[in-house]
C-alpha cells in the first residue's frame, strides 16, 4: 500500500496501518507515523477503528487529513511497541 502523508507542525509524516495484528484485529489495528530517515527517524503509534471498511488499506485510504490529525494527537512514541521492533 502508498503511504498516505499529512504535514504535522511543518514535517512530513507517512502513516501505515501497522503489521502486528491483536486478537482484536477485526475491531482495530494500529497506525504507524513515520518522519525523517536513519538516526533522524521518528515513529509514532496509535489504535485506529474503522467505521465501514474492515480492510486495513481500505481504512486508511479513507481518512481524511482531519481524522489523520487526530489521530497523530492521540499517538505515542514507538519506544516500547512490538510494531516498531521493540522486544522485551
Amino acid at each position: 500500500m502508498p503511504a498516505r502523508a499529512i504535514v504535522i507542525d511543518g514535517r512530513t509524516w507517512r502513516v501505515y496501518p501497522g503489521g502486528f495484528l491483536t486478537q482484536s484485529v477485526a475491531d482495530e489495528f494500529s497506525l504507524l507515523f513515520v518522519t525523517g530517515t536513519d538516526e533522524a527517524r521518528e515513529v509514532r503509534l496509535t489504535r485506529f477503528s474503522p467505521i465501514g471498511s474492515r480492510s486495513r488499506e481500505q481504512a486508511v485510504a479513507e481518512l481524511d487529513d482531519r481524522a489523520l490529525r487526530r489521530l497523530f494527537l492521540m499517538s505515542q512514541s514507538s519506544a516500547r511497541a512490538p510494531e516498531a521492533g521493540y522486544r522485551a
